[in-house]
């Protein structure tokens, strides 16, 4: 066992125990927390395998934009910040869904990495990565930028009640929206 193993074996234990925090805490901050572990393990994951760009781009994008927007408007929309009971959920459920989703990746895992030769792929480079993104999946990547500007803007409206609100203004004078 090298210590590439040992680190992939320690990332992915870190990944999964506090994925599963993730979802199963009570307190909403401590969940977007444990969050930030989850993604930050995976791209360490990345490192360990040798992908750096995309390792960096899992801390800009994920950790950096997706994380802090969910903390962002936790706390602007003034949500419960402490342990709420009504975060908690039955169990089985999410329990069945969750191993029918971990069952259909590892038949999809399996059949992708079946024991046949293939020719080996030409490495990624940053040159190609940028090409994929910037080509073919330009629409995508724009679409998620407007929808996470969208949801920023959305959560300062919800957070500030006196937008919209009509000033009361006194008999025979026209409303003036504030």
């Amino acid at each position: 066992m090298t210590v590439a193993d040992v680190l992939l074996l320690a990332l992915g234990a870190l990944a999964v125990g506090s994925g599963a925090l993730v979802v199963t805490s009570s307190h909403l901050v401590r969940s977007g927390l444990y969050l930030v572990v989850s993604l930050g393990a995976i791209a360490g994951l990345y490192l360990v395998l040798g992908a750096e760009l995309v390792a960096w781009v899992q801390i800009l994008v994920y950790v950096g934009a997706v994380v802090v927007l969910l903390l962002f408007a936790v706390m602007l929309t003034r949500a419960p910040i402490g342990p709420s009971a009504d975060l908690d959920r039955p169990a089985l459920p999410a329990a069945l869904i969750g191993g029918g989703a971990g069952l259909g990746l590892a038949a999809l895992f399996a059949d992708a990495f079946r024991w046949v030769r293939y020719a080996a792929p030409e490495p990624g480079t940053a040159e190609r990565v940028g090409e994929q993104i910037f080509g073919a999946w330009v629409l995508p990547f724009e679409v998620i930028s407007i929808l996470l500007l969208s949801a920023l803007v959305g959560a300062i409206v919800l957070s500030r009640p006196d937008i919209g609100a009509r000033v009361d203004t006194p008999a025979g004078e026209p409303e003036v929206p504030a």
